[in-house]
């Protein structure tokens, strides 16, 4: 399946706001996001793994004030941009679900798979 569009790549900043996607995550309608970490895009998918609420406290703002963990705004978990490991709180050792993203030519996209398609 082809790649699907998220956004220029120029519209992610390292540690600065992401950029939310819909998806269909095992069938059901969902969010993806996408961060800049480290020189690098990550994606995953929207949702704590402590409670399967959406990360982000105001749309687009999945970083901590420090730029260096994703951080729960409902349970305060912190996780790693760079694997998702949630590295504390309340769902410590645990994953956000990644999203295979790729960047190339000034822009960013995500590669559906099993687990994430494209919303209709």
């Amino acid at each position: 399946m082809a790649d699907v569009y998220i956004c220029d790549s120029e519209a992610l900043v390292d540690g600065g706001a992401g950029v939310r996607f819909p998806v269909l995550a095992f069938g059901e309608p969902a969010t993806g996001f996408v961060v800049r970490f480290g020189g690098t895009a990550y994606a995953y998918l929207n949702r704590c793994a402590h409670v399967p609420t959406e990360l982000d406290w105001v749309k687009g703002q999945f970083f901590e004030s420090s730029g260096e963990y994703l951080m729960c705004a409902t349970h305060g978990a912190v996780y790693q941009p760079a694997t998702g490991l949630c590295a504390g709180g309340p769902c410590r050792g645990a994953r956000l679900r990644a999203i295979a993203v790729r960047e190339a030519d000034g822009k960013v996209s995500w590669q559906p798979d099993e687990r994430f398609q494209p919303a209709a």
